[in-house]
């Protein structure tokens, strides 16, 4: 949807929505390039080392054959489909044959235990499943919980109530008329990763593909450009592996790389690049800080990265030079979230790069900080991110819960809940969720800063800071702190870091108290989980 332009603000004044009246995303990511026989989409690394290689052509046949399969099962026009599946060939065919059902998907992750998702199925109502071994194992205690689900295909072979997903493709018919839909037509729920209460289902239409596209290929240097190749170590069951990643490379007809790491291993995922020659990637913050840990990677790997995208976290000026020195690239850093996905971001080769700051608005995006009554507020003062509605990017609604979307929303504005500063040329400053910001002597502080000054540390790899409650303060700062290997954690090691951030940043912002921990919480996004940090004793 870009068009390269000379400056953000030309970029701005160009910018026009092409939304069509009849949208379907499964035609769009896959029938529209299966023309082009040969045109490649999909290369996976399996587990055991193997590499298969998918077109277009051959991912229309397969996903019309799903399609088909399902339908045969009785499944209609809206309803759910989860989908219980690593990185795999598998997970996108069945994400294009939902949308071509005219079904919505759902994606659910792979390290999700039972609960997780038996909440998410019984929530959405699924009536279908494709899943694998492993999920089928979780599934065993709770399909009696689960009267919709009618269906199951596993892509390991049938037991425990599950249909052979591959056998019965290979009987399936490969023609297949897919559903017409509008961009407004459901599509897709994707569940909230829950940093603040229990998770939501956000749904989004098929019109959240093409709301995505202008959020994609400013920070990945106006993507797509001849020899690109994409890949992120994101699970497609995350918005950011789905929709910042897979699904509009396909708009593209751009190709993907496909691997699971069982966890994730920064020097495997420097390894993985340079084999494949990788071009682009998403990579969340809390990837970076473990590959910034890897010796000499520059030296070890031949890497052809033109473009690194990353969100979910502050990156902070620590990181931005390491990606300078390691890459040899400025990595873009980005902003959004499930319900409206990629609406602020940087682009280092159109405009200056702020450490600290998340970037301008993504053109198409009407975005501001506002107070809670949705009015916004001058440049440098903290308050909500907002964006205004109607906007291709932003979900419909929150699955069976009308009142949550209310919330949502102030007048025509959605409020993110995320706190931030947008200073007079328009680059918005992450400081926290709302319930992250801390509230100390009077002071708003977020926790973006004092973790982005905590990581320049030499001993520190991982850290995070919280508000606890303080008597004379209201709250102290509290920074929990993984060290390096081989730093030995204790009162002297505290007290260097509460002077490095003290001398470097401010008196009232340093951690008045700092705790050692072997790992942070994490969602299984990458977020750090801070409210769980505050309840620790």
């Amino acid at each position: 949807m870009l068009e390269r332009a000379e400056s953000y603000e030309a970029l701005i004044r160009g910018f026009r929505w092409r939304v069509p009246g009849r949208y379907n995303i499964g035609v769009d990511v896959c029938d529209k390039w299966a023309g082009d026989g040969d045109r490649l989409a999909l290369i996976h690394k399996r587990a055991d080392g193997g590499v298969e290689r998918f077109t277009f052509a051959r991912l229309m046949r397969l996903s019309n054959r799903l399609a088909n399969v399902l339908a045969a099962h009785g499944l209609a026009r809206g309803e759910r489909i989860g989908i219980l599946l690593p990185q795999a060939p598998e997970t996108a065919l069945a994400h294009v044959a939902a949308y071509k059902l005219g079904c919505i998907a759902v994606p659910l992750f792979t390290l999700f235990g039972p609960e997780a998702l038996e909440y998410r199925l019984k929530d959405s109502g699924a009536k279908a499943l494709v899943t694998d071994g492993e999920g089928l194992a979780k599934l065993a205690e709770l399909r009696d919980r689960l009267p919709a689900l009618s269906v199951v295909l596993s892509i390991d072979g049938e037991g425990d109530g599950a249909v052979d997903f591959h056998e019965v493709l290979d009987r399936a018919s490969d023609s297949f008329a897919p559903a017409d839909t509008g961009p407004d037509d459901p599509a897709l729920i994707i569940y909230t990763s829950g940093t603040t209460g229990p998770p939501k289902g956000a749904l989004h239409g098929h019109r959240v593909l093409l709301g995505h596209l202008p959020g994609v290929e400013l920070p990945q240097e106006f993507f797509p450009q001849p020899g690109d190749l994409f890949w992120t170590p994101a699970d497609w069951a995350w918005i950011g592996g789905l929709l910042d990643v897979l699904l509009p490379s396909w708009h593209h007809g751009v190709p993907v790389l496909a691997h699971r790491f069982a966890k994730f291993d920064p020097e495997a995922a420097f390894a993985l690049m340079a084999e494949f020659g990788v071009r682009n990637a998403f990579m969340p913050p809390t990837a970076l800080k473990m590959m910034r840990r890897v010796e000499r990677p520059h030296e070890r790997w031949d890497m052809a990265l033109r473009s690194i995208g990353s969100g979910g976290e502050t990156l902070g000026e620590e990181l931005l030079d390491w990606g300078r020195e390691t890459f040899g690239l400025t990595i873009n850093e980005f902003y959004g979230q499930t319900e409206c996905n990629l609406i602020v971001a940087n682009c280092a080769g159109l405009m200056p790069v702020r450490p600290g700051s998340m970037g301008r608005a993504v053109p198409g995006h009407e975005v501001a900080v506002v107070d809670p009554a949705g009015n916004p507020l001058p440049p440098g003062q903290p308050g909500t991110v907002a964006v205004r509605r109607p906007d291709p990017v932003m979900f419909l609604e929150y699955w069976n819960d009308p009142e949550a979307t209310a919330a949502k929303f102030a007048g025509d504005r959605l409020l993110t809940g995320d706190m931030a500063r947008r200073d007079e040329d328009g680059y918005f400053h992450f400081l926290g969720r709302d319930d992250d910001v801390i509230t100390s002597g009077g002071y708003r502080i977020g926790p973006g800063e004092i973790e982005d000054c905590l990581l320049k540390h030499p001993a520190v790899a991982l850290a995070a800071a919280v508000g606890v409650p303080d008597a004379e303060r209201g709250e102290r700062v509290k920074a929990f702190v993984v060290p390096q290997e081989g730093e030995e954690a204790g009162p002297a090691l505290a007290r260097d870091i509460q002077a490095h951030v003290k001398n470097r940043l401010a008196a009232h912002e340093y951690p008045r108290e700092v705790a050692f921990v072997s790992e942070l919480p994490m969602t299984a996004t990458g977020k750090i989980m801070r409210r769980k940090l505050r309840e620790l004793p």
